[in-house]
């Protein structure tokens, strides 16, 4: 089987999917990716999952994502050079809020990297307060989540 046809296979379950290039600046005094990268990595598949998703800006509404909690199991180090491509899908719905999960894929190994999740809240900027996942949200959620 071809790192390809490995790295599509261990993203089927993720409709969204990022390429990141391994910066050299990235590691750290160990010679790996230094582990708040990987957070990065998943930061940037969120913010392209909120743009399919339609979310995210302030300026269309007054609710949109926060971040509550993200977590990460690291698998295998990454080095310079290196591509990952970072896949994110939806897990649970919630009434205010809804869970990521996220795997990175090393393009050198064809391996997983490391999986994480987080827990988004959706939330209204002019109170400060929790706000419900619309309906619409919740119907473009699902969709998404059923997408992989």
């Amino acid at each position: 089987m071809t790192h390809e046809n490995r790295i599509a296979e261990l993203l089927a379950e993720f409709p969204v999917q990022v390429q990141i290039p391994v910066a050299w600046g990235d590691m750290d005094a160990l010679g790996h990716v230094n582990n708040t990268v990987y957070f990065r990595y998943f930061e940037t598949a969120r913010l392209s999952c909120f743009a399919e998703l339609g979310v995210g800006s302030i300026e269309q509404s007054d609710v949109g994502p926060i971040l509550h909690s993200a977590s990460c199991r690291f698998r295998i180090p990454l080095t310079y050079p290196d591509t990952v491509t970072v896949g994110a899908r939806i897990g649970d719905i919630g009434d205010d809020r809804f869970n990521m999960v996220y795997r990175a894929v090393s393009h050198r190994h064809g391996a997983v990297a490391a999986d994480g999740e987080s827990l988004i809240v959706m939330f209204s900027y002019s109170t400060g307060t929790k706000a419900a996942v619309s309906d619409a949200l919740r119907a473009r959620l699902i969709a998404l989540r059923g997408a992989a």
